[in-house]
């Protein structure tokens, strides 16, 4: 029999984005399903950097095949305050699954490599699930 996975806990859902969070594993998950920019984005990244925090979780799940590209604002605000923050609150592993666009991933390459210097392992993924079942063998 397969092992019984308990569903994840949704923090936060609207038409573009939702938030997860994997309990059992203690895995922040976000899926953005359309491109998102601005304010939008600041408050999905910031609600998960809340989630990992209050949870003591070191795992995050991002689902970005919807968005394919960051607005320049969206990635200075993020290599500057989102992720430094989130990695000193304990964040040390990233599965990412992103678009197939050539754009998204040299974006995300460069991305990795900063966060690296963060102390953040990433792992690129095309399926969800297995960037899931490579997070939870994170110790």
């Amino acid at each position: 029999m397969p092992p019984v996975t308990t569903p994840p806990v949704t923090v936060l859902k609207t038409p573009n984005v939702s938030l997860y969070y994997h309990q059992a594993s203690r895995i922040v998950h976000h899926e953005i399903r359309r491109f998102i920019t601005g304010q939008d984005f600041r408050d999905l990244l910031t609600a998960g950097s809340d989630l990992l925090r209050k949870n003591a979780a070191r795992k995050w799940l991002s689902d970005d095949r919807g968005q394919w590209v960051l607005a320049k604002e969206d990635l200075d605000w993020s290599e500057a305050h989102w992720a430094p923050q989130t990695a000193k609150a304990g964040w040390k592993y990233w599965a990412i699954v992103r678009a197939e666009k050539v754009l998204a991933k040299v974006a995300m390459e460069q991305l990795v490599a900063k966060y690296a210097k963060l102390g953040v392992k990433a792992q690129f993924f095309t399926d969800p699930n297995e960037a899931l079942v490579w997070l939870e063998k994170q110790v």
